[in-house]
């Protein structure tokens, strides 16, 4: 007799079932079944125990060949800076005491910072964006008329904007219009729904009223071009396990989501959700950054990087997180999140980010930075 058991092996990108293997204890002769009865208990214990231990534990799945430099090569982000790019404003501004998400385009020789600003206690904060412009991309000056847009009624906030892009993330207008996407909630006295909204400019400082929302549950969109497709990503925070998801548009406007998330907690350093991804394709490939709780220290955000051939099956870097906090810089000692990042001369990145400083956690984000990565 044969006693066949099958198992699983669970493919941990994907989240999915994606071959099974066939497992066989066999007994030679009947004959010999009632003295090893015994036996065959003890076997199938094991058998199960095994089988648990496929199914709970992820298999480790080899990632695509093409992926392999971009998983290998060490993310080494040097700050250029002594100080922030900006901090918080003036006394009674806009931005007082809050200060993050910093969009960045770099557009006629000169880099163009949107940014949300707030005053206010947490409870009580709704963000507005300001603008702020550079030549160099380290140092910044605000717009005198900022803020430069708000939502209009004094109660929602503008989030994480984000401008249409090339899919290498050069800025793209359409019809000499800048296309801009944000999330926005009610934090005081709404039902906490995050939605998606859109605005146009000509100038970035004169915008649309916002649309009506495009998607619920919408947090931190990164929106790139792909030929006549628009494809979005963005943080689900329709429940408490945030995650990375997809969507797709023929118009920026309706949004077909992609039916499984791109990105789940699934490594050791990863703890409670992700947010923010920014994605950019490059010689075929899709990167995408992104930031987590990092389990490793309390209080703490970091970013993560993964890779992908298409955009919706990604493999993460196994030196995640790829970009920390640092502990010498007092304004950034622990958030390192909401971030643009963007391809610059000498086949580099540069990144801009928000930081917060250690607790008591008075000011959501504190100030906002820049880095550079020359792999």
């Amino acid at each position: 007799k044969q006693v066949v058991v099958k198992s699983v092996k669970f493919d941990q990108s994907r989240q999915q079932v994606t071959s099974n293997y066939l497992l066989a204890v066999s007994f030679s002769s009947p004959q010999y079944e009632p003295e090893c009865a015994w036996m065959k208990t003890s076997l199938l214990s094991v058998v199960y125990l095994v089988l648990l231990t496929l199914v709970s534990s992820p298999a480790v799945v080899a990632a695509p060949p093409e992926l392999e430099p971009w998983l290998k090569a060490t993310q080494s982000w040097q700050r250029d800076t002594a100080s922030p790019v900006l901090s918080l404003g003036p006394a009674r501004s806009f931005d007082d005491t809050h200060i993050f998400a910093p969009l960045v385009c770099f557009e006629k020789d000169r880099y163009q910072l949107w940014y949300c600003g707030s005053t206010g206690t947490v409870a009580e904060r709704v963000f507005q964006m300001g603008l702020a412009t550079s030549r160099d991309g380290k140092t910044f000056q605000r717009h005198p008329k900022n803020p430069v847009y708000a939502f209009g009624d004094g109660k929602h906030s503008v989030l994480t904007p984000t401008l249409l892009r090339q899919a290498d993330g050069s800025l793209l207008r359409e019809k000499g219009q800048l296309r801009m996407w944000f999330s926005s909630t009610w934090f005081e006295g709404g039902n906490s729904v995050h939605t998606l909204h859109e605005a146009t400019s000509s100038d970035g400082i004169s915008w649309s009223k916002p649309s009506p929302a495009l998607l619920k549950h919408v947090y931190a969109p990164t929106i790139i071009k792909t030929g006549a497709e628009y494809q979005l990503w963005y943080t689900d925070v329709s429940q408490g396990d945030w995650k990375i998801r997809h969507a797709r548009s023929r118009d920026g406007r309706q949004w077909r989501v992609t039916p499984d998330p791109c990105l789940v907690v699934d490594q050791k350093w990863e703890r409670s959700r992700l947010f923010y991804p920014t994605v950019l394709k490059k010689n075929g490939l899709y990167f995408m950054w992104y930031g987590s709780y990092w389990s490793a220290r309390a209080n703490t955000t970091a970013l993560g990087f993964a890779v992908s051939l298409d955009g919706l099956r990604w493999t993460k870097h196994p030196q995640n997180p790829v970009f920390r906090p640092d502990p010498k810089r007092p304004w950034e000692s622990h958030y390192v999140t909401s971030q643009t990042i963007l391809p610059v001369a000498g086949n580099a990145f540069r990144i801009w980010y928000a930081s917060r400083r250690k607790p008591p956690f008075v000011n959501k984000y504190f100030a906002l930075n820049t880095a550079i990565w020359k792999p």
